[in-house]
């Protein structure tokens, strides 16, 4: 008689019943409550699921929180459907919650186990065992990691890859990748979807980055560019993606770049597909700028952080502030939209010296050289060298635990500015897009309908969900 495969739920249990909102549990380095309705689609959980799936179990993709469902619905249907594991990334502001929902799983379904992932869990693992969670997965490798556990408990062997090229592809169909496709600031032509070419970071040091202690340097490992063509072909001819965001922590660059745009232009794919990513300064030359535009490449995300050397020295960014100011200008010049991030409300930061970060964006706009931008208040999560250091310092205007604040709304650390100050100044990253210039500089750039609505999506998420959000 064959035995029947265990019922996995690959889940992002609705959180209603504790805030309103949106909750981006699925963006891996941060986390945010946004306003409007919007979520990404989750890579590692999707991978995660593809490969339970193509090991031959059996798994439901059930994100809750996109489809909008009510906790009480969802807690109905996980009683109904009795699964033998439930499988959850959690992040630092919403642990609790995620302890709370355990519990009432078990009340509904007592047969069912919960399995924890994610940075958080990776920093305190026993903290959430002690609340009664089943099991703990460390460490980024999660779906790689749920796989070996659940292999584990039905006493087969560990299963090892040698290389990323060795994962199946995933799974857009049971990841329900139609559902992420369109509702994205990110993307300027649907449908669009994420993948990873890397994990996660080769810089790695961040003293901000909550991925920092689960990706070393060393732990940095790419998949073949011949891999990632093949994957955007499947996801251009099967599924009609008209653009990816590669959401590895940083795009490989050097040979292994050189390699991909040779490949996406000798296919013909630079013309079919425009791609996105994540991409660190002080690591391209114009050549590698114009070479990517020409592979297919229209859109750069870049962390500039702060506008003051000193802090940037004091996180490890690794970069000068010439390295900011010239790489927006060659990959602007390039014909590559650039997208700048940063963060306000560092300890040792005056309302000067943050004022800086802002006329640094200011600059950077005025000459054309950005089009979009996201500004927050800086973060400690858990077992990052700046919670460490916050904790050392005695830095936290929280106490230690009092993860519900940790979500970017709140103060966390001591610093010279007011509350009122900090939010007054993200604001003020934000009302950049609204500078007269910009505006017409943008509009003498659309030739197309999908200029227009990316330009509107633009505007919308800045009003809808930052503004809102800091005001």
């Amino acid at each position: 008689m064959n035995k029947i495969p265990m019922k996995i739920f690959i889940s992002m249990p609705p959180l209603d019943q504790f805030i309103s909102g949106t909750p981006q549990i699925s963006q891996n380095r941060q986390f945010q409550i946004f306003e409007s309705h919007s979520t990404i689609y989750p890579v590692l959980l999707a991978s995660a699921a593809t490969l339970l799936k193509f090991n031959g179990y059996n798994v439901v993709w059930d994100d809750a929180i996109t489809n909008k469902e009510k906790y009480y619905l969802w807690i109905r249907k996980i009683a109904k459907a009795r699964p033998d594991f439930i499988a959850i990334e959690s992040k630092t502001s919403c642990i609790k919650m995620h302890w709370e929902i355990a519990k009432d799983i078990k009340a509904a379904s007592p047969s069912t186990r919960v399995i924890l992932m994610g940075d958080h869990v990776s920093a305190f693992p026993m903290e959430s065992l002690e609340q009664g969670i089943d099991f703990v997965i460390a460490g980024g490798d999660y779906d790689i990691e749920l796989l070996n556990l659940l292999e584990l408990i039905e006493g087969k062997k560990e299963t090892k890859f040698e290389s990323l090229d060795e994962l199946p592809f995933v799974d857009r169909d049971l990841t329900c990748w139609k559902d992420y496709a369109y509702n994205n600031g990110n993307y300027k032509y649907t449908p669009a979807t994420y993948i990873h070419s890397a994990r996660d970071c080769f810089w790695g040091r961040c003293t901000f980055c909550s991925w920092a202690h689960l990706y070393k340097p060393c732990d940095y490992r790419r998949r073949s560019p011949e891999s990632v063509v093949t994957e955007i072909q499947e996801l251009v001819y099967k599924y009609g993606v008209k653009e990816v965001f590669d959401d590895s922590g940083t795009l490989p660059i050097g040979d292994w770049l050189n390699k991909f745009c040779e490949l996406m232009i000798k296919s013909g794919m630079n013309n079919k597909v425009r791609i996105s990513c994540n991409m660190r300064f002080g690591t391209l030359q114009p050549k590698d700028y114009k070479l990517m535009r020409k592979a297919g490449f229209r859109f750069l995300l870049f962390g500039v952080e702060s506008g003051n050397q000193e802090t940037l020295d004091k996180i490890d960014k690794g970069i000068i502030i010439q390295d900011i100011i010239e790489g927006s200008k060659w990959a602007s010049e390039a014909g590559l939209n650039v997208h700048l991030t940063t963060m306000i409300n560092y300890p040792h930061e005056t309302k000067e010296m943050a004022q800086n970060t802002i006329e640094l964006a200011k600059g950077i706009f005025n000459r054309g050289h950005a089009d979009t931008l996201q500004a927050t208040q800086i973060i400690p999560y858990p077992n990052t060298k700046l919670y460490k250091e916050c904790l050392e310092g005695d830095m936290l205007v929280v106490d230690d635990g009092d993860w519900g604040a940790f979500d970017m709304n709140h103060r966390i650390i001591k610093s010279p500015l007011k509350d009122n100050e900090i939010n007054e100044m993200v604001s003020q990253i934000y009302k950049l897009s609204f500078q007269p210039k910009f505006i017409i500089r943008q509009l003498l750039k659309i030739r197309g309908w999908a200029d227009i609505k990316y330009i509107f999506r633009g505007a919308y998420a800045v009003i809808g969900k930052h503004l809102r959000n800091f005001s």
